[in-house]
């Protein structure tokens, strides 16, 4: 069975940092792109990071320069370094992984707080 799990979530300050993680699993094979979103309470959920197999990057603006994407092909992992949080990158993150044929798998999420 497959599957996709976050882990690396948690309780930072303003101006932390945080590595998520994203473990892709079980019978999926020739994933090309990997990609993080993230859903705020009241929130639609919108992307953060993606990357593909080639390691072509692509940032919301609303990260970029403080978010790093990267992955392992070799393991189907994938990470996010988030470095100089904000209060408003709170949400629930999720890891999404599509293969070369079209399929999609979602992780359940990992809750991210920046609060003081």
């Amino acid at each position: 069975q497959a599957q996709v799990v976050e882990s690396g979530g948690g309780l930072v300050q303003p101006g932390g940092s945080l590595r998520l993680s994203c473990a892709a699993s079980g019978t999926i094979f020739s994933i090309n792109a990997m990609g993080w979103y993230r859903q705020a309470p009241g929130k639609q959920r919108e992307l953060v990071a993606t990357i593909h197999r080639n390691g072509a990057m692509n940032y919301a603006d609303s990260v970029k320069g403080r978010f790093t994407i990267s992955r392992d092909n070799a393991k189907n992992n994938m990470y996010l370094q988030m470095n100089s949080l904000k209060p408003e990158d709170t949400a629930v993150y999720y890891c999404n992984a599509v293969t070369v044929n079209g399929l999609s798998y979602w992780g359940q999420g990992t809750q991210v707080t920046v609060s003081s």
